[in-house]
């Protein structure tokens, strides 16, 4: 985000609003926000190019495609050179069902959130593709038991 940029009390509903209905229109929004619909787009563009926000989509549901287990795999990776890191996340990202790869701290280099159809799967994914990296050297997963909540980031 620009340093200079300032979110003001509109551009907080505008995100209150976006972020609960990304398809509420824009008419719809000022109407609640009691301004014109062209301010809303304004504003709307302007939070993108302040990279506030970014596109708008639908969010697939796993389990909707049979995706039933949920999965957060720790890994170690040697260290061979300066480039090892990057050539393993390389390698990683080309796995579908990691929805999500974090460069971390502490005891692994990079955290996962994996996708399965059931624990068979989940397996497969760990076997075959990741610690088949030679790079890898250990991994730790947690299977998810439940989503308690998701959610976006509070408007203040």
């Amino acid at each position: 985000m620009a340093q200079h940029f300032q979110i003001d009390s509109l551009d907080k509903q505008i995100l209150e609003f976006l972020s609960h209905d990304a398809r509420t229109s824009f008419l719809e929004i000022a109407r609640q926000c009691h301004v014109s619909g062209a301010l809303i787009h304004q504003r709307v563009e302007k939070l993108q190019e302040a990279g506030v926000i970014s596109g708008s989509r639908f969010c697939i549901e796993p389990k909707g495609l049979g995706f039933r287990t949920t999965a957060f795999v720790g890994i170690q990776v040697n260290l061979i050179n300066t480039r090892t890191h990057e050539e393993v996340f390389e390698k990683i990202s080309m796995i579908p069902e990691v929805v999500e790869c974090h460069h971390t701290t502490g005891k692994y280099s990079l955290y996962l959130k994996i996708y399965a159809h059931d624990n068979e799967h989940l397996k497969k994914i760990l076997v075959e593709n990741i610690q088949s990296i030679l790079e890898v050297t250990a991994t730790e997963t947690f299977i998810s038991l439940e989503e308690g909540f998701r959610r976006q980031l509070p408007v203040s």
